[in-house]
């Protein structure tokens, strides 16, 4: 027996992913090609997110967190509410589905805050247990425009990301949009789950190690992504 909400393992749909055909891109061609399809977007758009660790270099807040300035990297989050707002307010929806396991890792509580920021501004967001999703892991990355169209984000060993492949077979979209709104439906809102879980913690602990990483990522554009 599933929890409610939970596609069940023998019609999981999200094993047809890595076996579908789709067209691999890079990030600059992965990035334009999600920005065009966003633009033209006429339906919310909807994410899963099952990682629990990646790279952000574009962030100055990600940044700010890996150089162990906790109190800064919180006040530049602050600041990006507003363009964070407006830009929603041109766009349709972006409804994510965010997998969290507890305790949750130095990524994941700055994340945690991000996403709290973007539901305020326009973008909703639920959290949901790794327990719930464990008869459907592994899971992919999946940004889904339509019952159609889809990517699958692809990331590196550190978890940075190399691009995306584009997908639009109906039979393979479609039911992973049905399972991942059945997960959001199920889910906490982030904002409760921030509240209750992330904002009494203490600031994350960043090693060495995961420093290590950074001369991989030293692009610096100040970008947002959605």
């Amino acid at each position: 027996m599933t929890e409610q909400g939970t596609p069940d393992r023998r019609t999981n749909p999200f094993t047809a992913v890595p076996g579908a055909d789709g067209l691999v891109m890079d990030v600059p061609a992965y990035q334009a090609g999600f920005d065009r399809d966003h633009e033209g977007c006429t339906e919310p758009m909807w994410k899963l997110e099952r990682a629990q660790t990646f790279y952000e270099p574009d962030v100055a807040s990600w940044r700010a967190m890996m150089d162990g300035d906790w109190e800064r990297s919180l006040a530049l989050l602050a600041r990006i509410a507003e363009p964070l707002a407006d830009y929603f307010s041109r766009r349709q929806p972006v409804r994510r589905v965010r997998v969290v396991e507890l305790p949750v890792t130095p990524y994941l509580q700055w994340e945690l805050h991000v996403l709290a920021v973007r539901a305020a501004a326009g973008s909703p967001c639920r959290v949901v247990r790794a327990g719930r999703v464990a008869a459907l892991d592994p899971l992919p990355e999946l940004v889904i425009f339509s019952p159609s169209l889809m990517y699958e984000v692809l990331y590196d060993e550190y978890g940075g990301g190399r691009g995306g492949r584009r997908i639009t077979d109906p039979g393979v979209v479609g039911p992973c949009l049905r399972a991942v709104r059945e997960l959001f439906a199920a889910g906490e809102d982030v904002r409760d789950f921030h509240e209750r879980e992330i904002v009494p913690l203490p600031p994350p602990a960043v090693t060495d190690e995961m420093r290590a990483a950074l001369p991989a990522y030293a692009h610096r554009t100040e970008e947002f992504r959605v």
